[in-house]
């Protein structure tokens, strides 16, 4: 009876420890941007949604240098998403400036929202139109950055060389400071509005910003597609009281194609079940929608969010 009872808590105890084994925790991390931007909060907004939403998953959202070093580390396999620009994503898988070789690993999740060419000044430089810049002192985006590499586009189509300006490469949060200081006389971000850099500089500097010429427009979008026309509305930032005709790329998730299908589809579900959750991250995450969510795609959608997106009817392109 003894060596049955033994026996009996014996098979008990390997029942016990003999259930399916806990999930172990994937962590993930997402590249975003500098904290004077959009990325930033946005990406901690889409980081928390995603851990909140998929099982046995958690994402840390890190710091970034914006569209063109986030898919470096992404290509490097040092982070699983970023948040880019189209237009890069685009160069990125062709190789073209400023990268070295095809980025293979590039796959597309969404895209969220309209980003800005926005060309901020002061009123009293007398900047009006883009071809003002020649001969002045210019911030032109943080190395690496979206709106460096979208300048390297825009300005040949202007008909203006680096040459013809005093340069600097400085991130949004620099530009600003270096305007409020008065040591540049205009610069250039690329982002959603409103940007925080430009509305703290316009709490504290009488600003205007520099309205591209319609004929520039025209021809930009004709030369590169992935550029949209539109405008900076009036009242977007204190002073600025006129619409402001100006280019605008579309901001999107990225991540690294080994990424297993059904992560990809779950966190593409996490995010457009749960958009009401991001609204009150920024002003930016309001505009992102289902509808909207292969707006501008450039590059080839990840299968696992491919498959989301044909279970809800969208058509989901293909490069």
């Amino acid at each position: 009876m003894k060596k049955f009872l033994c026996l009996a808590m014996i098979l008990v105890a390997l029942f016990a420890f003999s259930g399916p084994a806990a999930e172990a925790k994937e962590f993930l991390s997402i590249a975003t941007g500098g904290v004077a931007g959009v990325y930033y909060p946005l990406g901690g907004g889409l980081a928390q949604v995603i851990t909140n939403h998929v099982p046995d998953v958690e994402v840390t959202a890190e710091t970034g240098n914006a569209s063109a070093a986030n898919i470096n580390l992404i290509s490097g396999k040092e982070v699983s998403m970023a948040l880019v620009q189209n237009d890069v994503a685009f160069r990125a898988v062709k190789g073209q400036k400023p990268f070295k070789a095809p980025v293979s690993n590039l796959r597309m999740i969404a895209s969220l929202y309209p980003e800005h060419v926005q060309c901020v000044t002061t009123k009293e430089s007398g900047i009006k139109v883009i071809s003002d810049l020649k001969g002045k002192r210019v911030s032109v985006g943080a190395p690496g950055s979206g709106v460096a590499d979208s300048l390297g586009a825009i300005f040949p189509v202007a008909g203006i060389k680096y040459s013809d300006m005093k340069t600097d490469f400085l991130d949004f949060a620099n530009t600003a400071e270096r305007i409020q200081d008065g040591q540049l006389d205009a610069g250039f971000v690329l982002a959603g509005y409103p940007t925080a850099a430009i509305m703290s500089l316009a709490a504290q500097k009488d600003i205007d910003l520099v309205a591209f010429e319609p004929e520039l427009l025209d021809k930009l979008v004709a030369v590169y597609p992935y550029f949209t026309k539109d405008v900076v509305p009036a009242g977007t930032y204190n002073g600025v009281d006129h619409d402001t005709p100006t280019p605008a790329v579309i901001a999107v998730l990225v991540c690294d194609s080994g990424l297993s299908d059904d992560l990809v589809y779950n966190i593409t579900k996490a995010i457009f079940d749960n958009l009401d959750e991001l609204k009150p991250v920024h002003d930016k995450a309001k505009l992102i929608s289902l509808d909207k969510a292969l707006e501008g795609a450039a590059i080839s959608v990840h299968p696992g969010a491919a498959k989301y997106y044909a279970e809800k009817g969208l058509k989901v392109p293909t490069f």
